[in-house]
């Protein structure tokens, strides 16, 4: 049985639903992500390109509240950000509770290619972070 696991972001507009592409494109073989904000709003084109750049398509993936899953079981539940850990309610399926907070690429300036370099910063470290934390540690 594939392990679920929830990635929790204030709008659910970039890192986690680069965590949610990552997951289910890379490792769906055995894992099965979902993403969802607190307070979510629309998912960031910066997001749709950079995970086109690496041959995962999230283009269709839209931004989700934390209500629809709050009563769903999940092996974990992972914030990405500082403010959807500290905001982030209690999930009564949850098992396990990760947190590393990323910087928000959607908060960079500057031109479309220096705004496309945070993206890609984040969906790298994203990628690591998951790799380290629930895919090599055995499960």
């Amino acid at each position: 049985m594939k392990k679920r696991i929830l990635f929790i972001c204030t709008h659910n507009s970039a890192r986690s639903q680069m965590a949610e592409g990552l997951v289910n494109a890379l490792y769906g073989d055995r894992f099965e992500a979902f993403s969802a904000g607190t307070e979510p709003g629309q998912v960031r084109r910066g997001a749709v390109l950079v995970m086109a750049e690496i041959g995962i398509d999230i283009s269709r993936h839209r931004a989700k509240k934390v209500d629809e899953f709050i009563y769903q079981k999940f092996d974990y539940i992972m914030t990405v950000c500082d403010n959807a850990q500290r905001g982030c309610p209690f999930f009564p399926g949850g098992k396990e509770y990760i947190h590393r907070g990323f910087e928000d690429p959607a908060a960079c300036a500057g031109a479309e290619d220096e705004i496309l370099a945070c993206f890609r910063r984040s969906r790298d470290e994203i990628k690591r972070w998951i790799e380290e934390t629930v895919v090599d540690a055995g499960n």
